[in-house]
């Protein structure tokens, strides 16, 4: 069975977005300039006035002005088992704060899996709702993030991090 999505484009601060439904949630948060190598799904139906985007609209805009702290979205996360774990661990990053890649591999049972929680974050479909800007690099460096590491750097300053 084929899921039906929905798509809609949105100009943020930090560059254009294209939000992504189905019937079950948002599916994907997209940078316009995500690597080509990145997997950015095609939605099969443009549809800004779809109820799910229009939320996601509102309250990315919200963020972005420094209103909200926290998204309150159905997500259709859809991965891997260890995918999903890795990114329900990073809804558990609070406002303004980091996690390592380690921290990440232990939250979710594999200490030993740094890399592959790296990949998974790397993966992630709904950037900046499922935070995966919050994740750094054991060191305190910014690492890896599909929107560029200035805007990896942008977020968590919007957010007051401290790095």
């Amino acid at each position: 069975m084929t899921t039906t999505t929905t798509y809609t484009l949105m100009n943020s601060p930090i560059g254009p977005l294209r939000l992504l439904a189905s019937d079950k949630g948002l599916a994907g948060v997209y940078f316009e300039r995500t690597r080509p190598r990145r997997r950015q799904p095609e939605g099969d139906v443009e549809n800004g006035k779809h109820p799910v985007l229009v939320e996601a609209e509102k309250q990315l805009r919200e963020y972005f002005s420094g209103k909200r702290q926290a998204f309150d979205l159905k997500l259709d996360f859809v991965g891997t088992p260890f995918q999903r774990s890795v990114w329900k661990a990073l809804l558990t990053i609070p406002f303004g704060q980091t996690r390592s890649y380690a921290e990440i591999a232990k939250q979710v049972g594999r200490p030993s899996a740094c890399r592959a929680v790296g990949a998974a974050n790397g993966a992630n479909p709904v950037a900046i709702i499922a935070p995966c800007h919050r994740v750094i690099g054991s060191t305190g460096a910014l690492t890896g993030f599909g929107g560029g590491l200035d805007v990896k750097a942008e977020l968590l300053r919007l957010e007051g991090a401290r790095l």
